[in-house]
């Protein structure tokens, strides 16, 4: 997403898409410049990195250096305005300009400037880098624990295959996101195991007992159930590596308009509503007070303790987390929830997961630990809708990613190579045993969100952690092992940023126009009232809607529009495409006139970024 030869500011390619500055040159990073016909034709609005421009007025950072206006004006870094003399004020971070006739705006105070957020990477020695990494860590542990805990319960396994089958995950996930950072997107963001590879899964699950019920025995039945699943997602990764490699991505990359990136960006996060407050409320007397308490250290303690302001909301989930389990260890050891029902005491003791005890101390993860794959056609065929639909979930957070973390929107030969990768990490998902496919973690895109830290060293020091803990089991099972309504406060709080990113997309569309309010709210409807009903009737019936002989079919079915995000995006896509789509308003409507104008083919820029991927390892 480079602009070359632009007449009013020296747009400088940086190192790669991300809009870090070197320190020796007097860049900063910058809103949409009102007054340029240059960037209004190619719609820098996404903060690029230009330099001191004495013809733009340029919107400055707290961070940027006092630039003299060539109209007379003055730019002060820190402050949240630019004088232009006649021409208004413009603000830092958003698109608003003050009054044009008058004088400047009415100031604000500091803590309503809207910060960008920290793109550059920290120091190897820097103590905060290792916090931070830890934190994205602990966000990621306490997803992990979802999927695979139900593909173990559905399959018929104990608490020892619960803890084989976690510890895996964890290992798989720190590798499949190094691959991601340095190869794929190369974004700030962490991948881990999809949700809607559960469908399929239970498929294998119901079948397996089905034709193995009386001629082994539980664990033999269970190995050769996630012999089945291992087998079907090694096939749904190559599904997923055919996307990625042979160009599909790129072309539904390029179709894709600002107008229907807003359900599938916003969807993907309000889409996991299930694992935010129900999960809070299976235990309220935990719950409730890291809801409670997460809240106060990210948003009301920054303002109170304005000297540690930095440490109080970048350390908020570790403190939070910390907190609230030592709380819910009281209670347990207490007694609290002897007498209680064995619902509540799965949800609130904190020793009720058994994972501890059953992992080992050291495991080394080696490949195929269930024994050879197994591979049946029908299982193949579900697994790939599944593989479908993580990579149109991993889009979205992809895309929510590179607004949370501060750097341009994703072009489309690095989400090409993101979902590419992302099929690697599947098949080394079903080699170690994992069981099921990744995705992209939508609670870590909205850790960076929260945290405002955009480097990628931190989420690369969460996968360092994710692999060494995996090897030490007991370690490992003691993270994984916390309680599910804390993992669910998490949730409620990180998921919101993601869905939020998805709606900044609106200001590059017209919400004025009838059309486009028909395709936001029909596409944004219709992707959570689908799956809604998809859902309910499972619940009621015991099968999905689409009840044919051929189990595949039902299956791909079902996980098809189960997805809130892919139901979105079908909609939204299709009507945008076809309504209405020689009108002359609605390339404008659309958003579509943002997509990157520059003379730079976008095969040069991809072995540039490529080249520049090998030199830079990761760092």
């Amino acid at each position: 997403m480079l602009v070359s030869n632009c007449s009013c500011c020296q747009h400088i390619p940086p190192l790669d898409y991300f809009p870090t500055c070197p320190p020796s040159h007097p860049f900063h990073c910058c809103q949409c410049v009102p007054s340029c016909h240059f960037c209004q034709q190619n719609k820098l609005a996404f903060g690029y990195c230009v330099p001191s421009c004495s013809t733009c007025p340029v919107l400055p950072t707290e961070r940027g250096p006092k630039i003299e206006s060539g109209s007379g004006g003055t730019t002060e870094s820190g402050s949240s305005r630019t004088e232009t003399g006649s021409s208004g004020t413009t603000e830092s971070g958003s698109s608003r300009t003050g009054r044009s006739g008058g004088g400047p705006a009415e100031p604000r105070g500091t803590e309503d400037i809207i910060q960008f957020p920290i793109p550059e990477n920290p120091s190897w020695s820097n103590p905060k880098l290792y916090g931070w990494g830890f934190q994205h860590f602990v966000v990621n542990v306490g997803s992990t624990v979802i999927v695979p805990s139900v593909m173990v319960s559905v399959g018929g396994g104990g608490n020892v295959e619960k803890a084989r089958a976690i510890q895996a995950s964890l290992f798989v996930m720190g590798i499949n996101t190094l691959l991601q950072i340095c190869f794929g997107t190369r974004l700030s963001v962490s991948m881990e195991t999809s949700q809607a590879y559960i469908i399929p899964i239970i498929s294998i699950a119901l079948s397996t007992y089905s034709n193995f019920n009386n001629s082994l025995d539980p664990h033999q039945r269970f190995e050769q159930f996630m012999r089945r699943v291992q087998g079907a997602s090694l096939i749904s990764s190559i599904f997923q590596m055919v996307i990625g490699f042979s160009g599909l991505a790129k072309y539904f990359a390029r179709h894709l308009s600002p107008l229907a990136s807003v359900p599938l960006v916003t969807l993907t996060g309000l889409g996991l509503y299930v694992r935010g407050f129900p999960l809070v409320a299976k235990c309220a007397e935990i719950g409730l007070p890291a809801l409670a308490i997460l809240v106060f250290l990210t948003q009301f303690l920054p303002r109170i303790w304005k000297a540690k302001k930095e440490i109080a909301g970048q350390v908020a989930i570790i403190l939070s987390v910390a907190i609230v389990w030592t709380y819910a260890e009281i209670l347990t050891v207490a007694g609290a929830y002897d007498n209680t029902t064995q619902e509540t005491q799965m949800n609130c003791r904190t020793d009720s997961s058994g994972l501890i005890g059953a992992a080992p101390w050291i495991k080394n993860p080696h490949p195929f630990q269930w024994g050879t794959p197994i591979f049946e056609a029908g299982d193949a065929l579900s697994m790939m809708a599944a593989s479908l639909v993580a990579v149109i979930e991993s889009s979205g957070t992809f895309y929510a990613s590179s607004k949370l973390s501060g750097a341009p929107p994703i072009p489309p030969y690095a989400l090409t190579r993101g979902i590419g990768i992302q099929g690697i990490g599947t098949m080394i998902d079903a080699v170690f045993g994992a069981g099921n496919g990744s995705t992209a973690s939508v609670e870590d895109a909205g850790l960076l969100g929260l945290t405002q830290v955009g480097s990628r060293r931190v989420v690369i020091v969460s996968a360092i952690f994710m692999v060494f803990l995996s090897v030490l089991g007991k370690v490992g099972a003691f993270f994984a092992s916390i309680p599910l309504p804390i993992v669910g406060a998490l949730h409620t709080v990180l998921f919101p940023y993601v869905a939020s990113a998805g709606l900044q997309y609106l200001e590059f569309c017209n919400v004025n126009s009838f059309r486009s309010k028909l395709i936001l709210g029909f596409s944004l409807f219709m992707g959570l009232s689908v799956p809604q009903y998809f859902k309910e009737y499972v619940f009621l019936s015991g099968h999905g809607p689409v009840n044919t002989g051929t189990t595949w079919f039902n299956d791909i079915m079902q996980v098809i529009f189960s997805s809130p995000p892919t139901v979105a995006l079908i909609v939204a896509f299709f009507l945008d495409r076809t309504h209405t789509p020689g009108a002359c308003s609605t390339w404008k409507d659309s958003g579509r006139y943002l997509k990157d104008k520059s003379d730079e083919s976008e095969k040069t820029k991809e072995i540039y970024d490529f080249i520049t991927s090998l030199g830079d390892m990761c760092s």
